[in-house]
């Protein structure tokens, strides 16, 4: 090893030493580094430095695409903080948002997941055959946008009522879900396909690149997707119509899922649309925690509404990484499905808290630029980054938790992890890192 090498690991072994100790205080000293291995561990913190070694590739890949996920989800925080004079006009359109971004993140991040956990396992091929994996899998994710966009147009009126939010008619919601979900969607099935066969060819870890990739870009197109649609609200006889052949649709969707004769998007169906509907309650709960403050923080401070959607996909997009590579190593045998975490799940759980801390650096300095450069208020740079950094940091604790045990729960019923973690994680985190920045926010006496 040269020099400058030796240094580089001198300088990362007293702060990763206590990194190790913290873990070893929590859980123990891990018993194996990898499963199969019969060299017992005694220093966990250099059991992460090795870790991280053999995971420099990932770790990379997983960096750049959390990095590109942070910097372009502003675009839908400038899209949304644009957006402001339609979710005034339009009652409950926000509870609508978190669920209709939240649901392309589900539904082509688990497809992404599914991709993965093929090419790990060298069951994926390139093929349109209709009886392949790529078309069985596109199909069912085309019948679960129209089916889950029916669900979340009629949930969210029923839960705007149940809590007493005043939102527009169901026909309008219908038609504002069906049509901003069925564009979006197109779009971001189009990149997960693109994404997942040059996974393949080219050698990335999709379980690391694919989750935040996609969630970004379900953010960036579905808010357009979403103001376009609003337009084709309360128009007297159009909409109604509208909203009679979206429930249609959306019937008929359900209906062909559940019965199709093809195994593989019968049973993504079957098991994927009850987790999406449980998905789109917490979607639209994470909508009523934020609208009741729309009027006095984030309509008056707009830069919390520019963060708002790269928060909430980095709190998603981070449990999904962990659940994705759980998802894939319990497939292959190599973490065991148990309440305690094991050594290789912990050391995940390391490189996505270096990532967290990374994605909301680079979040919050980045909203800051774009708060000074298009004249959007902000609490004071330290208050804002401190809420920024306080809130990022809990939810990505939150976001590992949730992860892991999204993944083990599945697992030991016998589901497939790949179709249940995602969504369950990323909708989880939409609710709990909603959560976790009001929480800051009320901290540092923003709100």
């Amino acid at each position: 090893m040269n020099r400058q090498g030796k240094n580089t690991e001198k300088f990362l072994r007293v702060p990763l030493r206590w990194v190790g100790l913290l873990i070893r205080a929590l859980v123990g000293t891990p018993a194996r580094a990898v499963r199969g291995t019969a060299r017992r561990v005694a220093d966990p913190a250099r059991q992460v430095v090795d870790y991280w070694a053999s995971e420099r590739a990932t770790m990379r890949q997983g960096f750049v695409a959390v990095t590109i996920a942070s910097l372009t989800s502003l675009a839908a925080g400038l899209t949304l903080a644009g957006m402001d004079h339609r979710i005034e006009e339009i009652q409950g359109l926000f509870v609508l948002i978190p669920a209709s971004i939240g649901m392309r993140g589900n539904i082509f991040g688990a497809l992404a997941a599914r991709f993965g956990t093929s090419i790990h396992t060298g069951l994926f091929d390139v093929s349109r055959a209709r009886g392949g994996a790529i078309y069985q899998n596109v199909y069912a994710a085309t019948l679960l946008t129209i089916g889950t966009s029916l669900a979340m147009g009629l949930l969210a009126r029923s839960m705007g009522a149940l809590l007493g939010i005043e939102t527009i008619s169901v026909w309008d919601l219908l038609v504002v879900a069906m049509v901003g979900g069925v564009l979006s969607s197109a779009v971001v099935l189009a990149v997960t396909v693109y994404l997942s066969i040059g996974s393949f060819k080219r050698g990335w870890d999709l379980d690391s690149v694919g989750a935040p990739l996609i969630t970004a870009i379900g953010d960036v197109i579905t808010l357009p997707c979403l103001l376009l649609a609003s337009y084709l609200t309360r128009i007297d006889i159009v909409t109604p119509v509208l909203g009679g052949l979206m429930l249609a649709a959306g019937l008929a969707a359900l209906v062909r899922g559940w019965t199709t004769v093809r195994p593989v998007t019968r049973r993504i169906v079957r098991e994927s649309f009850p987790i999406l509907c449980i998905a789109i309650v917490l979607d639209v709960l994470a909508g009523t925690v934020v609208e009741p403050r729309m009027e006095s923080v984030f309509l008056p401070l707009p830069a919390f509404l520019i963060l708002i959607p790269g928060f909430l996909e980095n709190t998603g997009a981070l449990g999904s990484i962990l659940a994705a590579r759980l998802g894939s190593k319990l497939h292959l045998g190599a973490v065991s499905p148990k309440v305690r975490p094991d050594a290789v799940a912990l050391l995940d759980g390391t490189i996505v808290l270096v990532l967290g801390l990374t994605v909301y650096t680079v979040s919050a300095v980045a909203t800051l630029v774009i708060a000074e450069t298009f004249g959007f208020d902000y609490p004071g740079v330290w208050r804002f980054l401190g809420v920024v950094m306080s809130g990022g940091l809990l939810a990505t604790l939150v976001a590992g938790a949730i992860g892991y045990y999204a993944a083990i729960a599945t697992y030991r019923f016998g589901f497939d992890p790949d179709n249940h973690t995602i969504p369950l994680v990323t909708s989880g985190m939409d609710l709990l890192g909603v959560i976790c920045l009001v929480t800051a926010l009320v901290l540092f006496g923003v709100a």
